[in-house]
């Protein structure tokens, strides 16, 4: 058989690929897991009850209609008005089997090989990965200061082959929360340039305000530009049910809809039925563990504050902290499996969500309580002290040969100056 070169061409999972790393660590210690972010309690009682009589109903297993379960939509869309304080209704919501579904749905909706979706950087590396199986091209917004997308420089990348913007908010992996007002402007841009405007807001319940994320909800027009994309699996720690949402126009949603006809059908329909009576029944256990989330976050970044081993915060925000690695000139991917096999640390390379390497990795600070992230920050300290007696060593490398790399730093491109690479006893 011939497989699809397009398919061939495209990279492994990078969450796989991370933790293939496990089988050759040297495990001296216990593993801090900080790759793949997922709720680390239990779902709510009130969840787990209902999934409990769903399961025992003699029809607990049927299909449901292909835009998801009506009462999952209007609860939603209720939730979503109360949220927004804007005017979302049950006919602009699809339910699809996690938030990654919805947005292979919308991009296969809006565009065609050929056609170009813009990504801020750094980008959420399923998305890239979709939309390069698919010939879509995407084109890269470099972000501003503190790693915020702007609008204002959007404007250069567009293009007549452009169909949508997409913004991650709270960003995965940076953890970046991109304010109302900036929201509101990349919506105008792409009204007035006649495109869409995509924005993944997986985490909006973890930022730091129980704010509405962004006003455009209160536009009466919202829908001819704005498709917001929702996942319930972080609100209800229900990652393994596989439930998500668009909410977009009807008009999108009749084209989602023929696609995930042939992709799924419908939603699972326990999954639904989960996130309905997390919506209905767990407000207040929800709340409760954005706060914990929240602490964490707090304890995370008190805790690199110290820059230990000469690792550096970035950014940190939702599930996620964006951290720059002090050993400029060794590719990151080489750190990283150091540190998997080395220190029992386990992350994400920053080159999963880039196009070059940033030197930097994502940290999934909430996969772990306070003392995981002191012993984090202990590790990295570790391993920086390592790595400066090594390159003091004799015979120790430079970063000048195959190991060189470039790096970008808050939207600029410089080249990686010579530095001594990590060398492991």
């Amino acid at each position: 058989m011939r497989l699809s070169p397009r398919t061939v061409r495209q990279i492994d999972s990078p969450i796989g690929s991370a933790y293939a790393l496990l089988e050759q660590r040297a495990g001296r210690r216990q593993l801090l897991d900080l790759a793949q972010a997922a709720p680390q309690y239990p779902t709510a009682p009130a969840v787990v009850e209902h999934v409990g009589s769903v399961a025992r109903h003699p029809h607990g297993a049927d299909y449901v209609e292909i835009a998801g379960l009506a009462h999952l939509r209007a609860a939603f869309a209720a939730e979503l008005r109360h949220a927004y304080r804007g005017r979302v209704q049950p006919e602009n919501v699809v339910i699809t089997a996690g938030c990654n579904q919805a947005f292979c749905l919308v991009t296969s909706a809006l565009a065609e090989p050929g056609d170009e979706i813009v990504l801020a950087l750094p980008y959420y590396f399923n998305h890239d990965m979709w939309l390069r199986l698919n010939g879509i091209v995407p084109v890269y917004l470099k972000p501003g200061p503190d790693l915020v997308p702007i609008a204002a420089a959007a404007d250069a990348v567009i293009t007549p082959r452009t169909r949508a913007i997409v913004l991650v908010t709270p960003g995965n992996p940076s953890g970046v929360t991109i304010g109302p007002d900036g929201l509101v402007a990349f919506a105008a841009l792409a009204r007035r340039h006649g495109i869409a405007l995509i924005l993944d807001e997986t985490y909006r319940s973890f930022r730091d305000t129980d704010a509405p994320a962004h006003p455009l909800f209160a536009d009466p027009d919202w829908a001819h530009t704005v498709v917001s994309l929702h996942s319930f699996s972080k609100d209800f720690a229900l990652p393994g049910y596989r439930v998500g949402a668009v909410v977009a126009s009807a008009t999108l949603n009749r084209e989602v809809c023929k696609l995930l006809d042939c992709v799924a059908i419908c939603a699972p329909r326990i999954g639904q039925e989960a996130a309905w009576a997390g919506l209905t029944a767990a407000r207040q256990w929800r709340l409760a563990r954005a706060r914990e989330v929240a602490q964490k976050r707090r304890w995370f970044t008190a805790m690199m504050a110290g820059r230990p081993g000469g690792f550096e915060l970035l950014s940190a925000g939702g599930f996620f902290g964006w951290v720059r690695h002090p050993f400029a000139g060794r590719p990151t991917d080489h750190v990283v499996r150091e540190l998997a096999l080395e220190y029992d640390v386990l992350v994400i390379s920053g080159t999963a969500f880039l196009p070059e390497d940033w030197a930097t990795v994502r940290v999934s600070f909430a996969n772990v309580d306070r003392a995981g992230l002191t012993e984090f920050a202990a590790r990295l300290r570790d391993a920086g002290r390592r790595y400066r007696h090594d390159s003091r060593a004799p015979g120790s490398r430079d970063g000048t040969g195959p190991d060189a790399t470039r790096s970008v730093e808050r939207g600029t491109t410089r080249a990686a100056p010579p530095v001594q690479a990590l060398e492991l006893e």
